[in-house]
């Protein structure tokens, strides 16, 4: 009879570490979703900037120092591993693209354009979606973070290998609107 409750206490055991690597797995899996969903907006938002850059070009062709200021962000951001170098990235290139559309407002003509003004909407709503796609992931990874620390999980967490995830972060002052000067 010991025997038999010390089995059944083993496989109960078992059961529950199973079921917590499981949970963990879940949630692990739905963090990678999260950031593969803000990576597919950064493609896209990629992928508009130097369309803008040539639009904008075509009128201020004098601001060199600012179109290479755009592109060098813009490859910097592609080439970013890890959330917290893609966040830094992101942070630059925000705040090149503030500098890019600061100048586009200096001259009206281009301000007028079709082109420009469609290419602005498509980044605004590129820039929208980010923003959900980083706040979903920024979510799944405090879900995620929160059963890697907390007792029992942390304790599968530990010896399985899982590790809290960094969220991704925009820095304050990207968020700040531009001040334009004339």
């Amino acid at each position: 009879m010991p025997l038999l409750i010390a089995l059944i206490v083993i496989g109960l055991l078992v059961l529950g570490l199973v079921a917590i690597y499981n949970r963990l797995v879940r949630l692990r899996n739905r963090t990678d979703n999260a950031w593969a969903q803000v990576d597919v907006q950064l493609k896209r938002r990629y992928d508009l900037i130097p369309n803008l850059v040539e639009t904008v070009k075509g009128y201020a062709s004098h601001e060199r120092q600012t179109f290479e200021d755009v592109v060098k962000a813009r490859a910097a951001a592609q080439g970013a591993a890890g959330v917290e170098e893609q966040a830094q990235a992101e942070n630059m290139l925000t705040g090149a693209l503030r500098k890019l559309f600061a100048l586009a407002e200096a001259y009206p003509q281009l301000q007028a354009s079709e082109g420009f003004r469609q290419l602005q909407a498509q980044l605004g709503e590129t820039e929208d979606k980010i923003s959900v796609s980083r706040q979903i992931y920024n979510d799944t990874t405090l879900t995620f973070n929160n059963a890697v620390q907390t007792v029992p999980t942390n304790i599968v967490a530990r010896l399985f290998g899982f590790a809290t995830r960094v969220y991704f972060e925009v820095a304050d002052d990207v968020r700040s609107v531009p001040k334009v000067e004339f």
